[in-house]
């Protein structure tokens, strides 16, 4: 199964004597999830253990045999009945429903706490908005703005990147040559008497994931389709999706109405350049082209050594069809892009022994098609064997690994899922995509490939410059080069507007399927040929291509760098993080359930609150005192001065994450208060910013502190 979920592990959260949390319908939700899938291997294996039984018995066995195989059949049952007894109190239980529902309500409170504390809300609220378009509020802001510091920090000075920024306008013959102009499309249907238009394969995906989670009495061979047409959904052509549409009956979510046939729409938004329009651009869709293109200068500036990154952060856009799911799929998108350009014959990486020790749920693709769940497995392992292609791309995904769990996403839903065959460029050498578990289910996030020497190569045919690397060898070598030469000619008279597709098919060859191409057209005269981005197979003739081996000496080797590019969606990662981060608690009356995001320090909006406990001049002096102490040590802060109740005050600064509050309520020394513990000890009032910096720039940890300062009760002061 493509998307299999691993049992949910979460962190231990506060009781909920007074009713449900969000925390636990989602936890119940995806329990009930893990339930499912234990049903599904169950029937698997009773109807297995059903024919053992029937074969034993037509065979004459031994009656011992028989009885034993009769009673595993039996017990299989009534772990059957066990699972569907624990599946149906979980649907029942307080009267909440599960699936959906469960995680639309853990959902629906995570954003109804965003939107009024203004983390994020629609763009042109006022106008009724435009579907696909938010606005960042301050904390808002300032969480991505923490976020976007430490992937500088963590990617590009750890790295010694070069860091460029790029127009978002970009030329039409810059995309073309990329492939955005004629592949950046999404096939879409359209409701046929209200003209709505919807992603053909999200209603197809929809259809077939409410199948497998809600539909208790779906046969094992039912269910095995399902999940085939999930792992094969991006294979599917537009005609085959529309069969498939019709076949399930499938109808416009909105008016039940009928669907047209699919037909592909171009992501991109077009414009023009200049007063006339002559000259066409497009809105980019990815910040990596701008890269591409400056690779020769970046190369330069680098002292023409090989490897080096390049990084930028920017704004990307994509006319999604039909936007939905928040942050997670918008029009308009924060992406931090990174390529790093290794020689092809050398994907080693200095500094990869540093990762290799690390240990986090990988997904395999052959895990993927056999049904299995994501498993810890080393990194090293991994690289190792072979499941990733090599030590660079291998150090990027711990890495990211390591940059994502410090933001504060949980360990337990996070996981790294390799791309199926079916998804991957024939110009790729691996992709993986980091994923992590909301409430919308798996979502990636990151993604990292190894894009072998594809886009500097599509670059250089259509500019016209070399975009290429060079190794000056100490003495001369005689080298043996194979070189593949198609001949356009004869190839444009056979394939005439497909002759660049199969022309650069050929050019991509590896070097056995090159000699094994070669050896066959000189026994045959012909040979059939997959063209993976016609998606058919071809003819070639003995006159179309010429393949041979030649020695030469060459005094410098030439060639095209591969690209390693790990991509991040911005606003992807900080949704999963507010979903990872909020949890409920009750008040100290119990009367209430009070919200809060559990933001580590690296990426909590407001490090530190300054509260006089009472409206008392002397105090609000020391506050002033401690906020100006905050500014100087660069730490972000609030000072409240208001009358308002020290425990309303806590409250509403956990519900915005912030991590400490300091409480003034003494000339000499104050409370320095802990958000998730709600624990506090008392520092002078001269150390409390210092002691503040030191905690949040990571210098120090709360449990340090609460070892050595004194202890102060809460009981008067807290919610």
């Amino acid at each position: 199964m493509l998307h299999l979920l691993h049992s949910l592990r979460l962190k231990a959260r506060p009781s909920f004597p007074s009713s449900l949390s969000p925390s636990v319908i989602f936890t119940r939700s995806m329990a009930s999830i893990d339930l499912r899938n234990a049903l599904s291997d169950n029937q698997s294996a009773l109807e297995s253990q059903a024919n053992a039984v029937r074969q034993l018995k037509s065979s004459a066995a031994a009656k011992s045999e028989i009885d034993a195989a009769v009673e595993a059949l039996n017990a299989l049952k009534l772990e059957k009945s066990t699972i569907e007894r624990e599946l149906h109190a979980l649907i029942n239980a307080d009267g909440n429903g599960e699936g959906s529902g469960n995680k639309e309500a853990f959902r629906q409170a995570v954003v109804n706490t965003l939107e009024r504390r203004l983390f994020y809300i629609p763009s042109f609220k006022i106008y009724r908005g435009v579907a696909g378009l938010y606005d960042y509020g301050p904390p808002g802001c300032s969480v991505k703005s923490n976020v976007l510091s430490f992937w500088r920090q963590h990617f590009v000075l750890e790295e010694n990147m070069l860091e460029v920024d790029c127009p978002c306008v970009t030329p039409e013959v810059v995309l073309k040559a990329s492939g955005h102009v004629d592949k950046f499309t999404d096939l879409m249907v359209k409701d046929d008497k209200t003209g709505t238009c919807y992603r053909a394969d999200h209603l197809l995906k929809d259809f077939c994931n409410e199948k497998l989670q809600k539909d208790l009495t779906i046969s094992s061979e039912k269910a095995a389709e399902l999940k085939h047409l999930l792992a094969t959904l991006d294979d599917l052509s537009a005609e085959e999706l529309g069969a498939k549409i019709k076949e399930f009956g499938i109808v416009a979510p909105d008016t039940k109405n009928p669907l047209s046939d699919p037909y592909p729409f171009n992501l991109m938004f077009q414009t023009s350049i200049g007063p006339s329009g002559s000259s066409t651009g497009y809105m980019r869709p990815e910040t990596a082209q701008g890269i591409f293109v400056n690779f020769r200068d970046l190369y330069y500036y680098n002292g023409s050594k090989l490897p080096f990154a390049a990084a930028q952060i920017g704004q990307a856009f994509r006319n999604e069809i039909s936007p939905r799911q928040g942050l997670l799929r918008v029009r308009e998108f924060t992406l931090a892009e990174i390529e790093h350009f290794v020689d092809p014959e050398d994907k080693s990486h200095p500094k990869y022994s540093e990762v290799a020790d690390l240990e986090f749920f990988m997904f395999p693709r052959q895990e993927q098609v056999s049904g299995q769940s994501a498993k810890r497995i080393r990194l090293g392992e991994a690289v190792s064997k072979g499941i990733v292609n090599n030590e660079t791309l291998g150090y990027f995904i711990g890495r990211v690994y390591l940059f994502l769990t410090h933001l504060g996403i949980d360990k337990e839903r996070l996981r790294f899922r390799q791309h199926l065959a079916n998804e991957m460029a024939h110009y790729a050498a691996d992709c993986w995509d980091a994923e992590i578990e909301s409430s919308y289910g798996w979502i990636e996030c990151v993604g990292i490939a190894d894009r072998s020497a594809y886009d500097l190569r599509a670059h250089s045919e259509k500019s016209g410059v070399q975009l290429v690397a060079q190794e000056k060898f100490s003495e001369p070598k005689e080298v043996e080069k194979l070189v593949i030469a198609p001949v356009k000619k004869v190839l444009g008279q056979a394939f005439k507007g497909s002759q660049k597709n199969v022309v650069e098919a050929l050019e991509a060859m590896k070097e056995k399927e090159a000699l094994d191409m070669k050896a066959t057209l000189e026994s045959k005269g012909e040979v059939e040929f997959e063209v993976c981005t016609l998606g058919k197979t071809v003819t070639i003739t003995k006159n179309m291509v010429n393949i041979q081996k030649e020695k030469k000496k060459e005094h410098q080797r030439v060639f095209t760098p591969s690209v390693i590019e790990p991509s991040f969606g911005i606003g992807r990662i900080i949704y999963c993080l507010f979903e990872h981060s909020f949890y409920t608690r009750p008040s100290k009356a119990g009367d209430e359930q009070l919200n809060v995001f559990r933001f580590p320090p690296l990426v909590a909006p407001i490090k530190c609150t300054v509260f006089p406990l009472v409206q008392n001049q002397k105090f609000e002096e020391v506050a002033k005192l401690i906020s100006k102490s905050l500014t100087a040590a660069g730490i972000s802060h609030r000072i409240d001065i208001t009358g308002t109740s020290i425990g309303k005050r806590y409250a509403r600064t956990d519900e915005l994450g912030v991590p400490f509050a300091i409480t003034v309520d003494s000339t000499t020394s104050v409370t320095l208060r802990e958000r998730d513990s709600k624990d506090q000890v008392r520092v002078d009032v001269e150390k409390a910013a210092s002691v503040v910096r030191e905690i949040t720039e990571g210098q120090t940890t709360w449990a340090h502190v609460w070892s050595t300062f004194p202890h102060q009760s809460s009981t008067a002061t807290d919610e």
